[in-house]
């Protein structure tokens, strides 16, 4: 505290940087992202990657129907290849919006919340690697 020429006590400045600064490190506590909402990173496209989806399920029912009809070996192989690639396509958009927005998100927070998305994203990646 410091005293003004009035006789007043006032916080020192040092005091006010301080609490301005434990108001700083608690204001990512106050931060509201739509992962808290339970919105997840890709709610917008939600739409877009169900037509996508239903398209791949398309495909692999005609994979369904290729062998059924007993189609030559190698056409199939190449149906197989069309499917797997939509799928890891589909997969690589999926992983960038969560890293866009929940793994975003917990930067925002900081703390042990990014180390977690951040882990969570590592074994993803991955796990899409060794397919």
């Amino acid at each position: 505290m410091t005293t003004t020429e009035a006789g007043a006590t006032a916080p020192s400045e040092k005091a006010e940087n301080t609490e301005n600064t434990e108001v700083a490190e608690n204001a990512a506590d106050l931060v509201v992202t739509d992962h808290d909402r339970g919105v997840h990173g890709y709610h917008k496209q939600k739409d877009e990657h169900l037509k996508r989806l239903r398209r791949i399920e398309g495909q692999i029912r005609g994979l369904q129907r290729m062998v059924d009809e007993d189609v030559y070996c190698i056409d199939i192989l190449t149906q197989v290849s069309a499917s797997t690639k939509a799928l890891q396509s589909f997969a690589l958009q999926l992983l960038e919006e969560h890293l866009r927005h929940c793994v975003a998100d917990a930067a925002l927070k900081g703390g042990a919340e990014i180390d977690a998305k951040v882990e969570e994203a590592t074994k993803a990646i991955g796990r899409l690697l060794r397919t």
